[in-house]
């Protein structure tokens, strides 16, 4: 959802691929962090947030620019 929450203007997409989306962004920017060492810290991971949340805007501008030439 905070995918949505950046990109600005509205985004004509069901909440359904959003939530796809947003899971697929959480495991894919997991493994991301991982690779750069950056997923286990003793505090809170906000650069591991950072890369997942950057996932789900790039996604659901994708899906919106899919979606929006149909």
């Amino acid at each position: 959802m905070l995918g949505r929450l950046v990109l600005s203007g509205r985004q004509h997409i069901g909440t359904l691929w959003t939530i796809l989306i947003a899971i697929a962004a959480a495991f894919l920017g997991t493994t991301i962090a991982a690779g750069l060492g950056v997923a286990d810290s003793e505090s809170v991971d906000r650069i591991e947030w950072l890369i997942q949340i950057g996932l789900a805007v790039v996604g659901v501008a994708a899906l919106e620019r899919v979606k929006s030439r149909r």
